[in-house]
């Protein structure tokens, strides 16, 4: 072939391999855009239909996703959601802490509701195993201090503490004989209950990661990006890396692999625990619309069982997490809670003393003095969960979404109005 044909050849040739290997496969990051409890078990049960694995990055057994497939509920704690469809392998990766007594009992349930998940349950050989002993240190630390943080108290705090400090277990360990003596008589009993389970269960995930890399990967935060421990309202926050980072750190695979980030978001706001809430609604005044929208949107643990606090959406807070996450699309849950009411009310800044602000602040003493700037918008006056798409939503509900996307710059991609999969408004494609 001639020089100058050959040159033009590969100039055309080789990008166009490039794009079909882009087009073949797509990797996709779901991460909370709140406090957690946004939804995001439910959005990734949804967007899993499409993937070939899910893998979770951060979190542990103090994770509640609840999860409704043609009127049944299953509520997971440690295992991806995409577990519920039988031919998705998922992974629970490295900067997860597990609880080798939650996550087999959670496999029983699974098994005793027809859920077939042997064989397509892996964990990475770099998780951290929680031990009973961590659990009682994590109650007595909270107890202890001056400003509780309000943890769940199952161990993963200190789970955490104890892999920074250099003195934790993982799953590579578990055949590691001079580490394993090291432990407690009580913690090496425990740990022994599950050992060879574990050790089946056991992958090199950054091997496998990188394997499977032009394959849709699905990967599944736990908390939300306002408790993440570096860019969340410390030390009101988890312990792990519930940002977008995460998903790279904490599944073994590059940042580069990453295509897509999602933020799950409620049409309002709720917390768990201790800490800050701009918007969280006034106990006295607002005590009325704080019941009616915790027992609409069933505000309650899915771990715990504690009523969650609840408030305005706040912009502020969602434009701050879009920003410090590269989140590309906006996924907003729970619209359906606001069916009966006349009037929606949003925060679009805060008032700290006097001072009207539109970036997050980082001080806990200015986010506990901040008063919310809010906006009203017309409710709809009507039930949207039984619509078929998004065009079918009234006026006021697309005017309410309009909005949001206009605040944070952020297009809102997908809509959920009810707890079952099928109540899923898809308003851009998501895989390649």
């Amino acid at each position: 072939m001639p020089h100058c044909l050959w040159f033009l050849h590969n100039f055309f040739y080789i990008p166009a391999m490039i794009l079909r290997e882009k087009e073949v496969s797509m990797n996709v990051v779901v991460m909370g855009a709140q406090w957690g409890d946004e939804g995001k078990g439910k959005i990734v049960d949804y967007l899993a239909q499409d993937a070939k694995y899910v893998c979770r990055f951060a979190g542990g057994a103090n994770a509640g996703h609840t999860i409704v497939v043609d009127g049944k509920k299953y509520a997971l704690h440690q295992v991806p959601s995409g577990i519920l469809y039988p031919e998705k392998t998922v992974f629970l990766g490295s900067g997860m802490v597990i609880d080798p007594e939650a996550l087999f009992a959670e496999l029983k349930m699974l098994s005793d509701n027809g859920i077939n998940w042997e064989g397509r349950v892996f964990i990475s050989d770099r998780a951290h195993i929680v031990l009973p002993c961590y659990r009682e240190m994590d109650k007595k630390r909270d107890a202890a201090r001056k400003r509780p943080i309000g943890t769940t108290g199952r161990g993963i705090g200190t789970t955490y503490s104890q892999k920074s400090e250099r003195d934790g277990i993982r799953l590579a360990d578990l055949d590691w004989e001079e580490k394993m003596n090291d432990l407690e008589s009580a913690d090496l009993e425990f740990i022994n209950q599950y050992k060879d389970r574990l050790i089946a269960m056991r992958i090199d995930i950054a091997a496998k990661m990188f394997e499977i890399r032009r394959e849709n990967i699905l990967f599944e935060g736990a908390q939300g990006a306002m408790l993440d421990i570096d860019s969340g309202t410390y030390p009101y926050v988890s312990s792990g890396a519930s940002g977008s980072y995460g998903a790279s750190s904490g599944s073994g695979i590059g940042p580069r692999a990453l295509d897509k980030i999602y933020g799950v978001f409620k049409a309002y706001e709720t917390r768990v625990g201790n800490g800050p809430m701009p918007t969280e609604f006034n106990a006295e005044s607002e005590g009325e619309l704080c019941d009616y929208v915790r027992k609409t949107g069933n505000e309650f643990g899915v771990t715990t069982g504690r009523a969650r606090r609840c408030g305005y959406l706040d912009l502020v807070a969602l434009r701050y997490a879009c920003h410090v996450n590269s989140i590309d699309s906006l996924v907003l849950t729970h619209l359906d809670v606001y069916d009966e009411m006349e009037e929606i009310e949003a925060c679009v800044a805060y008032d700290i003393e006097g001072k009207i602000v539109t970036d997050f602040p980082t001080s806990i003493p200015a986010l506990n003095k901040a008063k919310p700037v809010l906006q009203k918008f017309k409710g709809w006056k009507k039930s949207i969960k039984e619509l078929g798409k998004y065009s079918q939503l009234p006026k006021e509900a697309k005017d309410y979404v309009d909005f949001i996307e206009d605040y944070t710059g952020t297009k809102v991609g997908i809509v959920s109005v009810g707890p079952d999969r099928n109540q899923t408004f898809n308003r851009e494609k998501i895989w390649k």
